[in-house]
């Protein structure tokens, strides 16, 4: 295993890391809206997913792979009427349609509006 950490996207804010390679799979810890240049979370449903995305694409970034690679995310939303704004974020990202779940839930971490995790590939 390989551990992934860069300081272009939000540090862990728990006992976990950013995310981890095992293999050709590179699977990464759920992001929050949080801006990694200040530490702090920006605001609004269309900041934060755009800020996750960015942090998503640092992270692939540093393990050797892209968005073109991701083949499966888990998204979180504290209000499921975000759903439409979030959507039309994501697919600007997430080109390869990658298979999804996404669930409204009670609370996320630090008051953040949207959380998502990610499973890619590497290709040698």
């Amino acid at each position: 295993m390989k551990y992934i950490s860069t300081d272009k996207a939000p540090q862990a804010i728990g006992p976990y890391s950013q995310g981890i390679v095992a293999g050709d799979t590179v699977y990464l810890s759920g992001q929050i809206g949080i801006d990694p240049a200040v530490g702090k979370p920006v605001s609004g449903i269309e900041a934060q997913t755009e800020q996750i995305c960015k942090n998503i694409g640092e992270l692939l970034k540093e393990a050797g792979t892209d968005y073109g690679h991701v083949v499966k995310t888990t998204c979180f939303l504290a209000d499921i009427d975000d759903f439409k704004t979030f959507n039309g974020i994501y697919e600007k990202y997430f080109i390869s349609k990658p298979s999804r779940s996404c669930v409204a839930v009670k609370d996320l971490p630090a008051g953040m509006l949207c959380e998502i995790e990610v499973i890619a590939v590497i290709e040698k």
